[in-house]
């Protein structure tokens, strides 16, 4: 069945038969889809699966699902961007994706993880080592662990394993729409509150019928580009620090805050909480705060562009770059690459031009080609031109009218799915609602879980010291990764 994103639609949706439900997804990829969400659904006893395929040329999602009562066709082999999405269908309901190359848990703490088994996948031949790190690291950041085939200091292949925190987050949403349902959502990637907040309540609108006012989408779109400006200068300065380049880290650490505080100004929290709601949002800026609001965007961008500029034109820091880290466009377009991740590797895809929503109409995006960590880099900084641009744009004329429409039930037995451009890349909510017009599930891809590979890929055949450099470059969320 074919949908438009934030457009409720009736389910099941193309209910089938498994033998076609398997031909249909498979020559729908093969046509150019791409998995925006694979899950499988309870249901009577058993389990439906059910596929969202986005194709992103036409701006189309397709939704299809079938009943099943056991193993079902593995997709992955000819589809890689599966992978993950067919293990986590495996860990949560234990239907078999027969044919499957490597059904190992994504996680430890579900049901279908079994505790202290972790199945690495091993080189063997003279003088090859495995080099461990994690899953407890230095400093604050979240346990991730990285097991590396090496031979000497090449990397044949490295193994990412994740999941140690699995927090029930989609099982939480399942049981709404509540009181805390949208603090859940802003909390499901920390750095990705307005991301992740747009997309539930985009779920919701859509379920409702609701449209959110024009003043409501704008302020939605400033709170989202400032939440990209604030990661991305972090992240730049995050890799000029990578390589011992102090000038470009210094000042886009103090960049950074000055976005997160511009945010702050709007809402009261830094990272944009309670900003959003169901049918538009809760705070709005006055003449005062508007005008505040340009000085400091102007102020802070000018900064950031001597700071890039000092970047890109040091050699010490391009000789590090160029070349490290390489993901061939093939390879993101297999794996599913999404973000700037994809667009570093000549993947053109963007949420934003491809399925516009709110005031994106319009929107062009920024491509880079190389694959490798300056094109990563390079594309943040693209970026950051952009959202300055339209945030920019947007304060200087922004709609009048209301803050937000009224929400009502729920549309009993349908089905919606939500799709934003957050800054790591594409965000997918897929709500589904009961008989009761209750939520009965409710599914979500955060951009880390479609890259997280395309970081193994990128050091393959790399020095292992690239992997601090490389892993920056993508900037991946561990919990993001794992709901």
């Amino acid at each position: 069945m074919r949908t438009d994103p934030l457009s409720a639609f009736n389910f099941p949706a193309s209910d089938m038969e498994p033998a076609l439900f398997f031909e249909t997804a498979a020559s729908r990829l093969a046509a150019g889809g791409r998995t925006l969400a694979y899950f499988a659904l309870p249901e009577g006893g058993g389990f439906r699966l059910v596929m969202a395929i986005g194709f992103d040329r036409e701006g189309r999602v397709e939704v299809y699902s079938s009943r099943v009562s056991g193993p079902f066709r593995a997709l992955t082999p000819s589809f890689p961007q599966l992978h993950l999405f067919e293990r986590e269908i495996y860990e949560q309901s234990g239907l078999k994706p027969e044919g499957h190359p490597w059904l190992k848990p994504i996680r430890f703490n579900t049901p279908g993880a079994v505790p202290g088994v972790a199945d690495y996948f091993t080189v063997h031949g003279s003088q090859v080592h495995e080099v461990a790190v994690g899953p407890v690291h230095a400093g604050v950041i979240e346990p991730g662990h990285f097991r590396f085939q090496c031979h000497g200091e090449r990397v044949f292949h490295l193994e990412i394993m994740l999941g140690y925190q699995h927090r029930g987050v989609e099982k939480r949403l399942s049981s709404g729409p509540d009181a805390r349902a949208i603090h859940y959502a802003e909390t499901l990637a920390g750095d990705t509150t307005a991301g992740h907040a747009w997309a539930y309540c985009g779920a919701l609108e859509a379920l409702c019928g609701v449209n959110v006012p024009p003043r409501a989408q704008v302020l939605r779109g400033i709170m989202l580009e400032l939440e990209r400006l604030a990661n991305h200068t972090g992240d730049l300065g995050a890799l000029a620090g990578d390589v011992a380049y102090l000038p470009t880290a210094s000042f886009c650490g103090r960049l950074r805050g000055d976005f997160l505080n511009m945010t702050a100004l709007i809402c009261g929290n830094r990272f944009g909480r309670n900003m959003f709601r169901p049918g538009g949002v809760n705070f709005d800026l006055d003449p005062a705060l508007v005008k505040e609001l340009k000085l400091r965007l102007a102020a802070a961008f000018r900064d950031v562009e001597r700071a890039a500029a000092l970047l890109w034109d040091t050699g010490s820091v391009a000789d590090r770059f160029e070349g490290t880290g390489v993901v061939s466009k093939e390879a993101a377009e297999g794996l599913g690459l999404v973000g700037p991740a994809a667009r570093a590797s000549g993947v053109g895809l963007d949420t934003r031009r491809n399925f516009p929503y709110g005031p994106y109409e319009g929107f062009t995006m920024s491509v880079s080609g190389s694959g490798d960590v300056y094109s990563r880099a390079y594309v943040r900084w693209l970026e950051i031109q952009k959202s300055a641009e339209l945030a920019a744009a947007w304060l200087e004329a922004l709609p009048q009218g209301p803050l937000a429409a009224d929400c009502g039930e729920l549309r009993p037995d349908s089905g919606a799915v939500s799709l934003v451009e957050g800054w790591r890349g594409q965000i997918c909510h897929f709500a589904l609602t009961g008989a009761d017009g209750r939520l009965r599930h409710y599914k979500v891809a955060d951009p880390s879980f479609h890259n997280w590979q395309g970081l193994a890929m990128a050091l393959r055949g790399a020095e292992i010291s690239d992997f601090p450099l490389c892993n920056k470059s993508f900037n991946l969320s561990y919990c993001g990764r794992d709901l």
